[in-house]
């Protein structure tokens, strides 16, 4: 049994197919068949069932091998960091992933303190969508993720940071201009601009306002148009497009020349919670505990930190 064996069986694990689980390792499709095959056969069990075309599910005592055989690496690279880094967990560079409605607004906050916090830890940035940084922090290939409630995973541990106001984004020229604040129902009136699927800050959105679901209402007056990014919807809606709902922190900068007013929801304000979520055995907590301090001590408009939030383990702990 080897390190290498380890890793085949959980990038195998992680891609449900053995032509690209070879492909993230680097090696020959028939190389990592092998390893998967001799480690089966050192431990006496069979981690996996092949289907056709090289593809694969876990059996279930695969799961539970795969699942030790994560930790076992995780040991590894702790030993390695050891012995690299003298035992300094804010040496060496740090695996961060955020959801697209994030990153861009609050990496710029974040960044200038958090290097002044660790010089020797620089950032290693994705984006992506919650299920894929989800997916890709379980397997070990992120360090620490930054999305939005609700989210759980087993193994997995929580820490809200903050929660943020939605805001309504409309060009000058709207009848809501005139309104102090804004019932949610009223979205489904004219046409909301939003995310595609995908994006939780568009599953979100749907919540507040359920009628807004629909593509076209009675008669066709409501419509729901798509955008790839808050920033295209920004810009759409300041051409008179339509209006949109937007986290608060992606309205701080005027980039459309007065194109757009923001208008707050009535009470209750809908708002969505900006989390961490790391593994439980990750072995540099110090380094998650820098970037948590760092976003709780940075001031970034419209946002309540929730310092005194307490840590919350992944269902199936």
């Amino acid at each position: 049994m080897t390190l290498t064996e380890l890793r085949y069986i959980v990038a195998v694990a992680r891609e449900r197919h053995f032509s690209r689980a070879a492909e993230s390792c680097f090696v020959s499709q028939p190389t990592l068949s092998v390893g998967v095959r001799k480690l089966e056969e050192a431990l006496g069990v069979q981690i996996f069932e092949r289907g056709p075309k090289s593809e694969v599910r876990l059996t279930t005592t695969g799961e539970r091998i795969v699942a030790q055989a994560q930790r076992v690496l995780e040991e590894a690279e702790r030993l390695k960091q050891v012995a690299k880094h003298g035992q300094d967990p804010l040496n060496g560079p740090l695996r961060l992933g955020l959801i697209y409605t994030i990153g861009p607004y609050l990496l710029p906050h974040i960044i200038p303190t958090l290097h002044g916090r660790a010089p020797q830890m620089p950032l290693l940035i994705e984006e992506g969508f919650t299920a894929e940084l989800a997916k890709r922090l379980r397997f070990g290939e992120l360090d620490v993720i930054v999305v939005s409630l609700p989210f759980s995973e087993p193994g997995i541990v929580t820490q809200a940071v903050y929660e943020e106001p939605f805001v309504v984004a409309m060009p000058p020229e709207h009848s809501w201009r005139e309104m102090d604040s804004l019932p949610p129902e009223r979205l489904a009136e004219g046409e909301l601009l939003l995310l595609g699927q995908g994006h939780c800050f568009r599953d979100q959105v749907l919540q507040m306002c359920p009628d807004c679901n629909r593509s076209a209402a009675i008669g066709g007056l409501q419509r729901t148009l798509e955008g790839s990014s808050l920033e295209t919807i920004r810009h759409m809606v300041a051409s008179g497009l339509g209006v949109t709902v937007l986290p608060c922190s992606s309205a701080q900068n005027d980039m459309e020349g007065g194109r757009l007013v923001y208008r707050a929801f009535r009470k209750p304000v809908s708002m969505r919670w900006g989390m961490l979520a790391w593994r439980k055995s990750f072995p540099r907590p110090e380094a998650v505990e820098a970037l948590l301090q760092t976003i709780f001590e940075v001031h970034i408009p419209c946002l309540h930190r929730l310092p005194n939030q307490p840590i919350m383990p992944g269902m199936g702990e």
